[in-house]
């Protein structure tokens, strides 16, 4: 990467961070106020921004208003929670109808019975459980995944996320002087906060890469419960699994009596009417979901084959006042089976590739070390010239590039999410002109930037 391309990424943030601070004193004020009651001023970590967050006050389709009266194209969506886009008309109404016959019981309800399924049919799983987040579900599919083998230990994959709790907030995003080895990668707390001890059940292999696993599996294969992973990272933009890859992974692990879960939390509903089990065609023995399933309401579940979900029949717990909640298995029906449909699909997919393929052309007109990736609602720029094929490849990408491209596009009326690890995500109530509106900014941007 040579210094002009960076010198110049470095003078287009600060000139567009000043414009972006000079058009948001709104944001900037509730900012001083929230951190008089939230830590950081918001609401999770990952809201979080220097020097302060953009806050939000309303959404309508594909669009967003900030406090100060900004009106932007959403491409961030909620972290990929709003396929649907904001305020659909059918979420809407199905969760005004769940509201006025009653928003909470902590009791089975029909709509929760249809919720599950729904979810089994969609997703080729035989039952499921609900929890409130992705978090959640990640915690509650190991718990049941230890109960089904017997075992104590987890695998999980270098660089990536499947939530805050203590067994898998290890390996997140890494510093080079903190990953170990790429034929030992190492088990790094992410958080304070996380007992030493906890890293003794936690083991880490690369992506993409199956002779790391083969190797901990001929060692401690006895004492693995199961491997975690996203069928494709999202935690570093966007990286594939290669051909073959998830496929190998099953079998190696059931080799061993171990067991696949696919934490589907953003790809689920968002790169295939089925995710990434029908993308890639390949099943696992339990599946998380969660953000995209539910059309911006709390709600997640997990679930996979019968014979590991009767754990919880013998002994695992799972438990949750709010899991399988009305209102969330009303917008979460909507969502699946009014608005999510095969035929949203097709929209999505031309949408994304008209999306990605216009970044592509620009970047290749101007000369610009980077690659965009086409997935569905998903996709993303990555700077760096060459497909990612794990997280060492992530460390290898210029994120000066992206520091500027952040407030270059919001100050052009694209909201965005906030870090270079992230993806955007189209909407159904996006069109070919929002679409072409993103590329014109982004094609601006690289010849800002070209050489």
């Amino acid at each position: 990467m040579g210094a002009p391309i960076i010198d110049k990424a470095t003078q287009i943030e600060a000139a567009e961070n000043t414009r972006l601070w000079e058009r948001t004193p709104g944001s900037k004020e509730l900012y001083a106020q929230a951190v008089g009651s939230m830590p950081m001023g918001v609401g999770s970590s990952f809201q979080a921004w220097e020097p302060y967050p953009v806050y939000l006050r309303e959404g309508r389709g594909a669009h967003v208003w900030d406090v100060d009266g900004h009106e932007y194209l959403d491409f961030h969506n909620g972290f990929g929670c709003m396929v649907v886009g904001h305020a659909h008309p059918k979420v809407t109404e199905a969760i005004k109808r769940a509201a006025r016959s009653g928003t909470h019981f902590a009791a089975p309800t029909e709509t929760t019975v249809r919720f599950a399924e729904v979810l089994c049919e969609r997703f080729g799983v035989d039952s499921v459980r609900f929890a409130n987040s992705g978090t959640e579900a990640t915690m509650s599919a190991i718990r049941v995944a230890r109960a089904a083998t017997g075992r104590d230990h987890i695998v999980k994959i270098e660089g990536s996320y499947h939530g805050h709790h203590d067994a898998v907030m290890f390996s997140v995003v890494p510093n080079a002087e903190h990953m170990g080895g790429r034929e030992a990668p190492a088990t790094t707390p992410m958080s304070k906060g996380i007992p030493a001890a906890m890293a003794e059940y936690t083991h880490v292999v690369p992506f993409n890469d199956l002779e790391v696993l083969r190797g901990l599996l001929a060692e401690r294969g006895g004492d693995i419960a199961c491997l975690i992973l996203e069928p494709v990272m999202m935690n570093i933009g966007i990286c594939q699994p290669q051909p073959g890859y998830l496929q190998a992974l099953s079998d190696l692990l059931h080799a061993h009596g171990a067991l696949l879960i696919f934490d589907e939390v953003k790809s689920g509903a968002t790169i295939a009417y089925g995710g990434a089990a029908e993308r890639y065609g390949v099943q696992p023995d339990l599946a998380c979901w969660a953000k995209a399933i539910c059309g911006g309401t709390p709600g997640a579940a997990f679930g996979g084959r019968a014979d590991v979900m009767a754990s919880i029949e013998t002994g695992a717990a799972h438990q949750g006042t709010f899991n399988g909640n009305p209102l969330v298995a009303a917008a979460g029906l909507a969502t699946l089976t009014e608005v999510l449909t095969p035929d949203a699909y097709e929209h999505l997919g031309d949408l994304g590739t008209r999306l990605a393929d216009g970044c592509a052309k620009a970047i290749d007109e101007h000369g610009i070390p980077a690659h965009a990736v086409d997935l569905g609602a998903k996709g993303c720029v990555s700077y760096r010239p060459e497909p990612l094929t794990g997280y060492r490849d992530f460390l290898e990408t210029t994120p000066e590039l992206y520091l500027a491209s952040y407030p270059w596009a919001m100050n052009r009326g694209i909201f965005m999410t906030p870090g270079d690890e992230e993806q955007w995500t189209i909407s159904v109530q996006h069109t070919e002109t929002d679409i072409d509106r993103y590329v014109d900014q982004f094609v601006e941007f690289c010849a800002a930037l070209a050489p």
